[in-house]
């Protein structure tokens, strides 16, 4: 691991929002933890779990888990910047729904964002 919070060996936790799916809930764009690897929602799903991970654990740095984006930020310095390439994979299934899971999304989603 770099001193900036971020192993590029790192593999992701999976291809869903972590607490989300535990609980039963759905998400609306994916974020990697940089430091290590745990997928959590954004700030506009209703859980915010990548921002809830980096409350609990300090890492510090998390990078978009949506296919075609590579930027990273800091929670510490609210800097959006480039990065190294982490441990694939980069981004969930393309076959997978966005928001998702499709599944569990409620009818009014849109309305729920923040």
């Amino acid at each position: 691991m770099t001193d900036t919070g971020i192993d590029p060996s790192a593999p992701p936790s999976g291809s869903v929002c972590v607490e989300c799916e535990a609980d039963g809930g759905w998400w609306l764009h994916l974020r990697r933890c940089a430091q290590c690897g745990h997928i959590g929602c954004c700030d506009d799903s209703v859980g915010k779990h990548g921002t809830a991970h980096w409350r609990e654990t300090g890492h510090p740095v998390i990078r978009s888990f949506e296919p075609g984006e590579t930027w990273f930020y800091s929670f510490e310095t609210l800097d959006t910047f480039d990065g190294p390439q982490l441990a694939a994979p980069q981004h969930y299934p393309l076959t997978q729904s966005a928001p998702g899971p499709a599944d569990r999304l409620p009818a009014d989603w849109q309305t729920l964002l923040r």
